[in-house]
């Protein structure tokens, strides 16, 4: 697992390669990864906004941007965790994603970035 720390909120991230989904033959690959959000500030934020940057081994970047998370936009009180899984395909045998969540703080409306850590995405015969 790797994590990352910003303004309190402690981002967390395991991945998983989805062989059941995947068809190598055709490119295609398929990893979930896990998400745990971790709310270690003496405020109230909430998540509004994620932005992702997703990188194949074959030298390709592709952008995601939106709101919220899996369709939420979860509330998080001071030492309270969010926990989601989400999915990502890609067109080589690794890569990576990095990006933010734009959070806000309940009590004044600040809004902050909070960092996702780069984490990769291999598949388990690249590993030998």
């Amino acid at each position: 697992m790797i994590s990352a720390v910003t303004d309190g909120v402690k981002v967390s991230v395991m991945t998983e390669y989805q062989p059941e989904y995947s068809s190598p033959l055709q490119a295609h690959f398929v990893f979930t990864y896990r998400i745990t959000i971790e709310n270690g500030s003496s405020s109230t934020v909430q998540l509004l906004r994620r932005h992702w940057i997703i990188y194949d081994a074959n030298g390709t970047a592709r952008e995601v941007e939106g709101e919220g998370v899996v369709g939420q936009q979860p509330v998080l009180e001071p030492g309270e965790v969010h926990e989601y899984v989400s999915g990502c395909n890609l067109r080589s045998s690794m890569g990576k994603m990095t990006g933010t969540y734009l959070m806000e703080r309940v009590f004044d409306g600040r809004q902050f970035r909070v960092n996702i850590p780069e984490f990769t995405m291999v598949v388990p015969y690249r590993l030998n």
